[in-house]
């Protein structure tokens, strides 16, 4: 029976009006590994707030198994600028933290007072490998200079320090945050085996559908203020999840169908009705409540028509880019072809974002030169492209790009109208910018990107925070494009849904072309990578038998005494030969015969020694 960890009891969060979840209910125990869905505004992010102590809530109780070890990677966490990597390590304050400072005090105190005793605790936590366990998992998760300080990091290198500090500390319970985000590749399938390892007991936020297929057996979707569970990985979810939505829908218009007919029945004179009939009213209100529920189960409609893209897209001419000893592109060309969707991949620091803004002419070359084709309008979709004036109200952000949005054939919406196929109801878009939450601020952006018609889509790391509802449909979108895509991700699914070949960066100016979507890329790789183990062990193997060989080679002295040996074993056996005729001929006297008969056991024995002599060195020769 597996230990409960957490048992969550009629949890209610509201703000002001809008209400995230009401009377929900759930538990997590010892080994489960749980993903939580839901669209973005839903209250993610704050039920795991809540979960972790840094957020209120209106009612309901939070128990957690006593002594229990919880960690908490945030969305946006926080240090002092002043701190060095290794420093924030060791700022929240976990048990081992605190008896390594007890140590460091007790050290710096005269006498050192009660040193005895830290030593075996420090030996019984095992406070000793703190550090290096914290610098190995900086390493894994390439943070290599442990004194930088917390000020001087990136917004990615700052999460990627949040998630080592978690890690070390070895939780019982991890609740995790969009752990991915700002994560390359190799990173996040390090990140997922590590989270396979063991019987971790894990609640993530993740859009990544990879991630949460292999690393997590149970789904928990947040939906209409209401929570659902799913005993199985992401794929199964999407199978359950489906039935779910079709079974209320079958009982809303059973529902539907029923209160028609009751509501004609209520609307009679009450002089109809017998007193007994009053369960029947009772009856019917419960009915309406059924009837009326809407089930949102919208999607973002992306309808929205790329402007003509003619023949001539754009060319690359011999592209020379550095900073410093960082190369970024060496000798690069390309012709770029109507329709494309390119993937771009690489680790974090090869270059991919500067490639973006160098096309987008946001950063100038070295030399080279680049040719844009007169059609070409770009829509670009960056990391730093996200600054909303936070004042300004959801409708007013579009409507100071455009007050109505042309999606040819003819076809116009209004601002409002748009704003809704992107899910922002009526009432929404006169909310404030800050109201939004992170995902809500990103959709809002694609939005003012997708708004403009462009017919070349320029989308670096477009996936982060945004939800899975948004990332399926922008997937179609991009698919049925008549125009023009890059895309820059760690997203796999993503990747592998949208784009038809690869820009791989593998660093210094090194960028090949793969024909094919990530996965296949991935397996490309791992068979490289195994062939070439496999030639590394022939060569070594090979090697060692050279070596071998060279011990047991032959010496100028052996090699003379092998071509006599041939040559005297022949002898003796025409010598024995020649005894063995004489003695059966019967023409021998009694003193030849005896000394025939002493020399044959003797020519025996000098063969047998002889030839095994030969042997040997013949398999030194061979």
């Amino acid at each position: 029976m597996p230990i409960p960890y957490l048992q969550v009891d009629g949890l209610t969060k509201s703000f002001g009006d809008l209400v995230l979840f009401e009377q929900i209910s759930f538990g997590v125990a010892e080994g489960q590994r749980i993903g939580l869905i839901a669209k973005n505004g839903s209250g993610k992010t704050t039920l795991l707030n809540i979960l972790s102590g840094k957020e209120g809530y209106d009612e309901g109780s939070i128990v957690y198994r006593r002594d229990l070890k919880v960690g908490y990677l945030e969305q946006d966490p926080h240090y002092p600028e002043e701190l060095t990597v290794l420093e924030a390590c060791f700022y929240h304050g976990t048990p081992i933290v605190q008896l390594i400072k007890e140590y460091e005090k007790c050290m710096e105190t005269e006498g050192n007072p009660g040193l005895e005793d830290l030593l075996a605790r420090m030996e019984q936590e095992k406070a000793w490998d703190y550090e290096r366990k914290a610098k190995q998992i900086l390493s894994q998760l390439k943070i290599r200079n442990f004194d930088q300080r917390i000020g001087q990091l990136s917004g990615g290198q700052l999460k990627r320090v949040a998630l080592a500090n978690v890690l070390i500390n070895e939780p019982d319970f991890l609740i995790l945050d969009e752990p991915t985000n700002h994560l390359d590749l190799d990173m996040t399938e390090w990140l997922e085996d590590y989270l396979r390892r063991g019987n971790l007991s894990l609640l993530m936020v993740t859009h990544d559908r990879y991630f949460l297929d292999r690393v997590c057996s149970e789904i928990y979707e947040i939906d209409n203020k209401q929570i659902y569970s799913y005993k199985g990985n992401y794929s199964y979810y999407l199978e359950k999840r489906q039935e779910r939505i079709d079974a209320i829908s079958v009982e809303i218009e059973r529902a539907n169908n029923l209160y028609r007919t009751e509501l004609e029945w209520m609307r009679r004179m009450p002089q109809a009705r017998g007193h007994k009939a009053r369960y029947r009213e009772e009856a019917f209100y419960e009915l309406e409540k059924v009837a009326k529920q809407r089930f949102d189960n919208r999607n973002v409609k992306l309808d929205v028509k790329a402007s003509y893209i003619g023949s001539k897209i754009f060319e690359a001419d011999h592209l020379y880019k550095s900073f410093g000893d960082l190369k970024i592109l060496e000798d690069f060309s390309y012709i770029f072809a109507r329709y494309e969707k390119m993937g771009i991949v690489g680790n974090n620091g090869t270059g991919k974002s500067t490639f973006i803004k160098i096309l987008m002419g946001e950063q100038k070359l070295d030399s080279g030169k680049l040719d844009i084709g007169e059609t070409v309008r770009f829509g670009y979709y960056s990391q730093e492209g996200l600054k909303f004036d936070e004042q300004m109200k959801v409708i007013d952000v579009v409507q100071d790009i455009a007050e109505v949005i042309e999606l040819g054939n003819g076809k116009r919406l209004t601002a409002s109208q748009f704003l809704q196929h992107f899910l922002f109801a009526p009432e929404q878009q006169h909310n404030y910018v800050y109201k939004l939450s992170g995902g809500e601020k990103r959709r809002l952006y694609l939005c003012t990107v997708l708004m403009r018609n462009p017919n070349f889509l320029m989308l670096d790391e477009p996936t982060n925070d945004l939800d899975i509802i948004t990332l399926q449909v922008l997937e179609e979108y991009l698919q049925n494009f008549k125009g023009c895509v890059i895309v820059v991700s760690h997203d796999r699914y993503f990747m592998d849904k949208v784009v038809d070949h690869l820009l791989v960066f593998k660093g210094q100016g090194d960028i090949r072309d793969f024909p094919g979507n990530y996965s296949d890329y991935r397996d490309w790789k791992e068979a490289k990578e195994q062939h070439e183990k496999e030639q590394e062990k022939v060569k070594e193997e090979k090697t060692a038998r050279v070596r071998l060989n060279d011990k047991r080679k032959m010496t100028f002295k052996e090699k003379k005494e092998f071509e006599e040996l041939e040559g005297l074993i022949a002898q003796l056996e025409e010598e024995k030969a020649q005894i063995e005729a004489a003695l059966c001929s019967g023409t021998l006297s009694v003193d030849e015969l005896t000394e025939k008969s002493k020399r044959l056991p003797e020519l025996n024995d000098l063969i047998d020694e002889k030839t095994m002599r030969w042997l040997e060195l013949s398999e030194i020769e061979g």
